[in-house]
């Protein structure tokens, strides 16, 4: 456990705890009904905070307030700098990564990031937003891009957004990331270490219950040997356009077009310039105790000289109790991605889950959203107002034995395609979430994964996980 300390600023981590400490104690006194109803949050895209109430002094009631609040033009409020902090310390326990099949080995490491922005508004309707992001993988022994980042820039764009006829027109241009809906195929990858950006440029229109977005960018490609070393080219594009549309009061409809393209791609079938087009439709909401959230993808184009027919279907559902004791949520999670039923047959069926998001299934990330059936019961409690305990149970298979068992975030298991067993595995799953106050944030979570005849005739073994996570922001 000592190599774990070594790489670790831990004096940075004592600072902000000792930073903290005074804010929790703030939060428990008593604050006038003014104060509580005004003070900005916290949100998980910084730059979407508005910290513009505290250029009035009488909210500026916690350590680092006036750094947070840094007036540019004493005439205009919404004319200001702020500046803030995420640090995210989990150290993770992996028995066996990839289920010992291949390069495989146990393994206990720390991983760190640590990430510093300044949000300038230098009026109501422009914006620039700079953050800065160091990601550490302290013990790892096998350690990927989406693991480990020195210093490096992680967004970096300038935002404008007005309000005119009837609606209201944003656009950002620069570094940037973006998330879909649950994030099953288009997320902010928070689940690994090292998030997702997008060199882009992005526009939308909002007016009434419709919302109409679109952007053409390059994903950001991390390299882990200098700081500022991260770059995007023309070989890897994504490109969108997307409707929303707010239906029978709150309900959430939405769809997108995109064009996935990247140069040099490899899968079992097909290997060449990957020329993707991505249908997406989604439907989310609500009634009574009940909700719901459900998204179909089909996607085609070509790979090299492969024809694309690929497709998945993501069903989330819930009936909440919640006028009992611990607020329970009964949950049901269907999730189905096509594989490649034939080699060599001129057709390419792998789905392509884009840019899932780390923690989908679990953080454990045994398995990846390709050549899929997944059915996932959970229960959800909150016995405390801070504390949310959820219990789940996942059963996999492969959508056909002709493809290989996929690991995240779209890895084939070596020797599994074209060998016999559906059956993929099962896996429990325990998680504890508690929020101390709105900066800091704590979370464990365990996952036993016990294989199937489809990785167990590979040589594949059950493997546990343990996560143990610690989050601040300011």
């Amino acid at each position: 456990m000592g190599s774990l300390f070594k790489e670790t600023p831990w004096v940075l981590v004592c600072a902000v705890l000792l930073l903290s400490l005074p804010a929790a104690a703030q939060t428990s006194t008593a604050q006038t009904p003014a104060t509580a109803s005004v003070r900005p949050s916290i949100r998980s895209n910084r730059w979407q905070e508005d910290w513009s109430p505290l250029a009035d002094p009488a909210l500026r009631t916690q350590p680092g307030d006036s750094l947070k609040y840094i007036a540019l033009n004493a005439d205009n409020s919404q004319s200001y700098v702020s500046l803030g902090v995420n640090l995210r310390e989990r150290l993770e326990y992996n028995g066996v990564s990839a289920f010992a099949v291949g390069d495989s080995r146990k393994n206990t490491y720390l991983l760190q990031r640590l990430q510093l922005h300044a949000d300038v508004h230098f009026n109501k309707q422009w914006q620039l937003f700079v953050q800065w992001e160091d990601a550490r993988a302290v013990g790892k022994q096998i350690t990927t891009p989406v693991d480990r980042n020195p210093v490096d820039l992680r967004l970096a764009f300038l935002a404008y957004s007005n309000s005119f006829a009837g609606g209201t027109f944003k656009a950002r241009v620069g570094r940037q990331d973006f998330a879909f809906d649950l994030q099953r195929f288009v997320s902010l990858r928070d689940g690994p270490n090292v998030r997702q950006s997008f060199d882009a440029l992005w526009a939308d229109w909002e007016t009434g219950s419709w919302r109409f977005i679109g952007f053409v960018s390059q994903p950001v490609q991390y390299q882990d040997k200098t700081s500022f070393d991260d770059t995007s080219n023309r070989h890897f594009r994504f490109d969108t356009l997307r409707v929303e549309r707010l239906v029978f009061g709150h309900d959430e409809l939405s769809a997108y077009y995109s064009l996935y393209m990247r140069d040099n791609a490899k899968y079992l079938d097909a290997a060449g310039r990957e020329r993707r087009q991505v249908f997406d439709v989604r439907f989310a909401g609500g009634w009574q105790a009940f909700d719901w959230d459900l998204e179909a993808m089909g996607q085609g184009g070509q790979i090299g000289n492969k024809d694309i027919q690929a497709w998945a279907v993501g069903w989330r559902a819930g009936y909440s109790l919640a006028e009992q004791a611990w607020q329970p949520r009964l949950g049901l999670q269907f999730d189905v991605a096509s594989g490649d039923r034939h080699r060599n047959d001129g057709t390419a069926g792998t789905f392509n889950p884009l840019f899932p998001n780390g923690y989908y299934f679990s953080l454990a990330g045994y398995t990846g959203y390709a050549n899929l059936i997944h059915v996932k019961p959970s229960v959800t409690l909150k016995p405390l107002a801070k504390l949310t305990l959820l219990s789940a149970i996942g059963l996999q298979w492969r959508q056909t034995t002709a493809d290989a068992v996929y690991t995240q975030p779209n890895v084939p298991l070596p020797r599994t395609a074209g060998e016999k067993g559906r059956w993929t595995g099962w896996y429990g799953q325990v998680r504890a979430d508690y929020a101390f106050n709105a900066n800091i944030a704590a979370a464990v979570e365990a996952v036993h994964y016990a294989v199937g005849d489809a990785i167990a005739r590979v040589g594949g073994h059950d493997s546990n996980y343990l996560g143990i996570e610690f989050k601040y922001t300011w």
